[in-house]
């Protein structure tokens, strides 16, 4: 099978996935022949380019409003994508939401929030599409979680505990259900340059942190999204349980 086409017959569920990393993880998997619901939140015009954009390149794509805080809206989400192209082979956990605050500043509407989002949310959407991969006896789960989630938080306490946790359930989905050809992987991205890490990037803190990078740059999201493409695929059939750290050399384990 041509790379072109090597996730034909693929379904991926794609969160978050109308700009930054989620575009392109699911411009990527478009490409590679799978095809993509997308989940926004607010943004319904950049989904629909998204969206075009994988039609235009021949691919199938659709998307659907998704709120990762409610669990009605996810199985709704999920109940779109078998609709539209059969129950969701692949699940890409990129939606997220962020927040700069020092520690003593953070409340606990703030870590609620942070937290159901991240982590409740990513939980969730595992366990809907969780009985239809164990059912086809395939499935890939890829949470995108952060370096923050490896080294701790500055001013983002409560991110980083939320990217912790969510490395923390791939490996026990992984230990659970791979053995039923549901592998479970994460992705932890140091500075890569989105609209959530513009406002870091610009800060003393964050521009001395791009200088310390052993790459000497921040990643792109075309970089996040080839390391997706391939946990998504064939190719990583006996990879399970990872975190694969997409981060210049910021963090070395």
């Amino acid at each position: 099978m041509s790379q072109k086409h090597e996730l034909a017959g693929k379904v991926a569920l794609v969160t978050g996935g109308s700009r930054g990393i989620g575009r392109a993880v699911a411009l990527e998997l478009g490409n590679l022949g799978a095809a993509v619901m997308l989940t926004y939140h607010t943004s319904t015009k950049l989904a629909e380019k998204v969206v075009g954009a994988i039609e235009a390149q021949g691919g199938q794509a659709s998307s659907v409003q998704m709120s990762l805080s409610s669990r009605s809206s996810i199985q709704n989400a999920v109940a779109k994508t078998t609709e539209a192209f059969g129950s969701p082979t692949i699940l890409v956990n990129n939606a997220a939401i962020a927040q700069e605050k020092p520690f003593l500043d953070i409340t606990d509407e703030d870590w609620d929030e942070v937290l159901a989002c991240n982590l409740k949310g990513a939980f969730g959407a595992c366990q809907e599409v969780m009985p239809a991969m164990l059912t086809a006896g395939f499935g890939r789960i890829i949470n995108i979680t952060s370096i923050g989630g490896q080294w701790g938080g500055f001013n983002q306490v409560h991110y980083a505990a939320s990217k912790a946790g969510l490395i923390s359930l791939t490996r026990s989905l992984a230990k659970i259900y791979s053995h039923q050809g549901v592998t479970c992987n994460a992705v932890a991205p140091g500075l890569v340059e989105t609209e959530m890490t513009a406002r870091e990037l610009d800060s003393d803190h964050g521009k001395e942190k791009v200088s310390n990078i052993p790459m000497g740059r921040i990643g792109t999201v075309n970089e996040v999204a080839d390391v997706v493409a391939f946990l998504a695929s064939e190719k990583a059939s006996y990879v399970t349980g990872q975190t694969i750290n997409v981060n210049g050399g910021m963090l070395f384990g």
